[in-house]
């Protein structure tokens, strides 16, 4: 009896063993990224968290500036398929990008 004790004794170690060695690699290659990780944020800048205002006007001045940009761009890829000369193309963006504050104005006051 006592030596089939020992037997399953000295099978569960040599498991335990073979667990304790997998989870030692483990434990090494997290280490190593970690560290590699550390190194790598040391040298990267950290990211600026800029928050937003969530109000009203803030939300309607979002929208504003989307409506906007989407008609320029639409704009832009009219002109694009439209127009054959690359003078009318620049000509176009250039028009358009003194037009946007002028449209602004007239199309959404923000002065009241």
């Amino acid at each position: 009896m006592s030596k089939e004790r020992a037997k399953r004794r000295a099978a569960r170690e040599a498991e335990q063993a073979k667990l304790a060695a997998e989870r030692a690699v483990r434990e090494a290659r997290a280490a190593r990224r970690r560290e590699l990780r550390g190194r790598i944020t040391a040298v990267l800048p950290r990211p600026v968290r800029v928050a937003r205002q969530g109000g009203y006007l803030a939300r309607r001045r979002r929208t504003q500036n989307a409506v906007m940009a989407v008609l320029w761009f639409l704009v832009q890829v009219l002109a694009w398929i439209l127009l054959d000369t690359w003078m009318a193309r620049i000509a176009v963006f250039a028009v358009s990008l003194l037009l946007i504050p002028v449209l602004v104005t007239v199309f959404f006051d923000r002065r009241s």
